[in-house]
Order: C-alpha cells, then sequence, then structure tokens
C-alpha cells in the first residue's frame, strides 16, 4: 500500500479526561471546534494560515464574542478534521488509501486552497491521489469503499467516478500484462489441469482472465454495479467472465437463509441486492448462467417480494436452461405459505415457456450448422427426457403438500408432451404420493389424476406395487393386472413396450372396467389368479 507523510513536526495532539482532543503547546488555546459530538481545543492563527473557510467562521465568531465554533455537517467526520488541523499546525501525519479521500474532501470543506497557502492542502492530496492512489489495483479499491460515508462529497469532486475507472481500466488489461498483486483463491478444477499444467507453472506466471473478480467482491453492491457496468462498457472482457464475477458476488453476499430476512430491512437490502444482480447478468443468452444459480436468485425474489418484471426476467432465462435444473432446485418457497408451500404457478409458466420455445426449435428444423441466435443451441438432444424426469420429481416433491390443488398437479403433468415421458413409474410415485397425502379424495377424484397414467408404460416392478395399491381406483388396478397377465403372456419382461395391438387391449380392459363394482371385485379376482399361476409357471 502506497503512503505519503506530510508535516515536520511531531505529533502533539492528546486526549483530556472528557474525551476532547487539544494540541499540548505552551500557549494556551483560543477556539473550540466542534466537530460532530467531538471537541478540539486549538489556536486560531494555524488555522487561519491554511483555511478559508476557518478564516470566515473564526471572523464570525469574533463578532459574536465566542471562542467556539461548530461545524455537524463536516464531510467523514472527527478523524478528516483531525488530519486537516495536523496540517495546518505542520505536524506528522500520513496519508494512504483509506484515509486519503476523507482527507480530500475535508480539505475542500475548510478551503485549503493554493489561493490561500503555497503547498496546502488540497494540492496535496490530489497529487498522491493521482499519482499513487489510482495507479495501484487494491488502493483503488480501498479507496473507493470509502467514498460511500463520505457523499456527496466524494461524487461531486469525481472521486467515486476516477476510482471506477481506474478499476475498469485495470481489469480490462490483458492479463499477459498484470504485473500487480490481486487476490486468488479459486483452484484449477480438474479439468484445467493436465499433464502440461506443472510446466507452465514453473516456466511463467499464469494470470487467469477473472483474476479481479475476487478483489471486487468487497464492494457493496451499488459501487460494484458501477464498477462492472464500466468494465462492460470498455468492451474487452468475455461475457462469460463478467457473468461468473456476478454470480460469485451474489454467492458472497445474498445471506444463506430465507431467515434471515425476516426484518424489513433486511428484506429490503436484499431485494436491492438482486435486483442489481439480475440487472448485471449478461443479456447474450448463449452465455451459461447456470439454471440453479438462477432459481435461486428467484427464490429470493419471491421471498423478497421482487418486482413481477424481475421475476419474469428471471423466468424467462430459466425456462432456456430448464433441462439443466434439478427438482430441489425447483422448490421455491410460496410467498404466501398458507396456501401453498411451494409456488407451483412460477414452475408451471417456467414448464411452459420451454416448451413453447423448444417446439418453435424443433418446428424449425433446427441444424447445428444454422446460424440462428445462441439460446437456440442450449437445447441439446434428449432435453426433453431430462424434462419429463425433473418434472415427475418435482411432482412427487410437491404432492406431499396437502395445500397443493388436484388442479394445479393435473396441469403441470400434463404440461409437457408423451414423448417427454416414455416410463410413467416416476409420475405413478408422484401420483401415489399424492393420494396419499390427500385422503380425502372422492372416488371421481381420484379417477381424474389416476387418468395421467399410462399402465403401458409402467415397468413390471410398478405394475406390481400398482396391482396391490389400494389407494387406487378399481379400474386403474383392473388394467394394471390386465396388462401385467397380457406382458407375461407375450413374454415382454424388459420395459413398459407391448405388444402393437395395445391400443385394442386397452379397450377392452375399459370395457370389462366399466361394470359395476361387485363385478369389478370378481374379475379383479380372477385376474389376479391367473397373473399368479402364470408367474408362477414362469419362476418354475
Amino acid at each position: 500500500m502506497k503512503f505519503m507523510k506530510l508535516g515536520s513536526k511531531p505529533d502533539m495532539f492528546q486526549t483530556d479526561g472528557n474525551g476532547a482532543r487539544y494540541v499540548a503547546s505552551e500557549l494556551p488555546t483560543d477556539i473550540v471546534i466542534r466537530v460532530g459530538e467531538k471537541k478540539f481545543h486549538l489556536h486560531k492563527f494555524p488555522l487561519q494560515s491554511k483555511s478559508n473557510h476557518l478564516q470566515k467562521l473564526i471572523a464570525k465568531a469574533d463578532e459574536e464574542k465566542t471562542d467556539e465554533i461548530h461545524m455537524p455537517d463536516f464531510p467523514a467526520g472527527p478523524k478528516a478534521f483531525e488530519i486537516c488541523a495536523k496540517f495546518c499546525y505542520d505536524m506528522t501525519v500520513t496519508l494512504n488509501a483509506y484515509n486519503i479521500v476523507a482527507a480530500r474532501c475535508a480539505a475542500e470543506y475548510l478551503g485549503m486552497t493554493e489561493d490561500v497557502d503555497q503547498g496546502n492542502l488540497v494540492m496535496k492530496t490530489d497529487a498522491f491521489f493521482n499519482s499513487c492512489i489510482l495507479r495501484g489495483w487494491k488502493d483503488s479499491i480501498i479507496a473507493l469503499k470509502t467514498t460511500k460515508s463520505i457523499l456527496p462529497y466524494s461524487k461531486d469532486l469525481k472521486i467515486v467516478r476516477r476510482c471506477i475507472d481506474s478499476i475498469a481500466s485495470r481489469a480490462s488489461v490483458d492479463p499477459l500484462n498484470v504485473t500487480w498483486s490481486y487476490t486468488y483463491k479459486k483452484r484449477a478444477t480438474a479439468v484445467e489441469v493436465d499433464e502440461n499444467w506443472v510446466e507452465i507453472q514453473k516456466k511463467s506466471r499464469v494470470v487467469p482472465k477473472d483474476w479481479w473478480v475476487e478483489d471486487l467482491l468487497e464492494l457493496e453492491i451499488d459501487l460494484y454495479k458501477q464498477v462492472i457496468l464500466a468494465i462492460k462498457s470498455k468492451e474487452r472482457m468475455p461475457i462469460g467472465v463478467i457473468g461468473q464475477a456476478v454470480k460469485a458476488y451474489a454467492v458472497s453476499w445474498l445471506p444463506n437463509s430465507f431467515g434471515s430476512m425476516a426484518s424489513d430491512d433486511n428484506a429490503h437490502k436484499c431485494r436491492v441486492l438482486v435486483e442489481a444482480i439480475v440487472s448485471l447478468l449478461p443479456s447474450n443468452e448463449g452465455v451459461c448462467i447456470s439454471s440453479s444459480f438462477l432459481l435461486k436468485l428467484l427464490k429470493f425474489a419471491v421471498s423478497v417480494q421482487a418486482s413481477d418484471a424481475l421475476k419474469e426476467e428471471l423466468v424467462k432465462r430459466i425456462s432456456l436452461r430448464l433441462n439443466e435444473a434439478s427438482a430441489k432446485d425447483l422448490l421455491i418457497p410460496a410467498q404466501s405459505p398458507d396456501t401453498m408451500c411451494y409456488d407451483v404457478g412460477l414452475v408451471q409458466t417456467i414448464v411452459n415457456q420451454f416448451v413453447t420455445r423448444y417446439t418453435h426449435i424443433q418446428d424449425s428444423d433446427y441444424s447445428e450448422n444454422d446460424e440462428k441466435s445462441p439460446e437456440d443451441f442450449v437445447m441439446k438432444p434428449g432435453s426433453w427426457l431430462i424434462v419429463g424426469k425433473l418434472i415427475d420429481r418435482y411432482l412427487a416433491e410437491i404432492a406431499r403438500d396437502q395445500k397443493l390443488p388436484r388442479s394445479s398437479f393435473i396441469e403441470l403433468a400434463q404440461s409437457i408432451p408423451k414423448s417427454a415421458r416414455p416410463v410413467h413409474d416416476r409420475l405413478y410415485k408422484a401420483i401415489d404420493v399424492f393420494l396419499k397425502e390427500h385422503p380425502s379424495l372422492d372416488k371421481t377424484e381420484r379417477k381424474e389424476i389416476c387418468a395421467l397414467i399410462d399402465v403401458e408404460k409402467l415397468s413390471l416392478e410398478a405394475s406390481k406395487h400398482a396391482a396391490q395399491n389400494e389407494r387406487l381406483p378399481l379400474r386403474v388396478i383392473v388394467q394394471v393386472v390386465y396388462f401385467r397377465q397380457l406382458r407375461a403372456a407375450t413374454g415382454g419382461s424388459k420395459g413398459p413396450e407391448v405388444a402393437p395391438s395395445s391400443n385394442l387391449c386397452t379397450s377392452k380392459a375399459e370395457k370389462n372396467a366399466d361394470g359395476t363394482v361387485r363385478e369389478d371385485m370378481e374379475l379383479l379376482k380372477k385376474q389376479m389368479k391367473d397373473a399368479k399361476l402364470i408367474n408362477h409357471g414362469e419362476d418354475q
């Protein structure tokens, strides 16, 4: 860290029993200056020799026959004033990145310019700030952090802007030209470490493209946002690196749990943070921002009641990468837990947008060689199947919510095309959980939700469980047993696929199941007995 020493005399400032500061001198003090709650017992002459503002205040005090001056709005408070006072006495004072902004603003406030005395404090602080602080990477960041408590003075003097420009310019330098120290705790991943990595480390000092990311984590969100925007404006930083930087900042500053946002003040801070982070995310939809991270932001947005526009933006981004999410990621706490545990409506919107976009891409005769927008390339072969499994796992999770409406469950289950769900085992599991947690459903309601299951697409294990599941409507059990028997008779034992005449068989099964409950019971007993005989014969 760079520093500059001013003055040649020893520091004679001391503190009395009441906490007031005074200059130990043979001459008695003749003026009291109150800065905030701190009193300074000083001498008029050295102050008047350097400060135009104190000249006026002392003259006014003399007219009013008082020996006390009050400066309640002094920038940066008592510590900054003491630096200025020591400079007036030519006492030794050390300036560095932590106090240079305070000293500069205080000197400006006191009018310590060249018009009053040559080599005054404004000129000296400006020279040190421009020649040393702004030329240092970490010094510029430290100085920028201190500007917030001295607003609007630091902004009016363009100190904030100069710090931001310096930081953005250095962050945008080619990594090969980075010669200053920086913080970088991230280790190389297994993918990055190849057989040549050790040799490269030995031969040269490798500077990663994101070398600047960790040092900027110290900044509060308003300053951080300005720095990132300045870096973007220079158009020399890869957009993917900016995306990872914003993600690192979010991880560092967002609370670990939603419970920590119980107070309105914390919720407001988090809302401002989330809104700023989302606004900084690269607009290029081809940039890889994980769906898990985006869903975390969405959960916070819901929790702090962020704007609808913000949530819509996150939903749009998530829908592009839904195939990368997990069921746990999709468990978004509802804004009103009295209604439901989870916000199923938001997930429904995400799925709908994914289906619409993916269907459009398929219809457009997609080819890897086509020149299309970056978001088109997010959709990869197999995405339908991945999303199908994801939705069924999610359904199994939310099915435990006793407040979940049947209609919401059914709508979400039906929102993906049939081709995305070639096997119905996970859907069956989710429906079974729903029936277990909603025992008050009547026969018609149970039939409606169980109509989602295609018994032909159940595995042997799932159909075996379903055949003995008392929570299922009798009609469904009959169908399950019928197709178990059909599969056994046709030798099908490796999956849900059945003979081509399955549609005809389904019609027959449904017809048999349309009788009275008594007839259904008799049929069920016979089918199960036959199935047991067949299975017994296979075992032998």
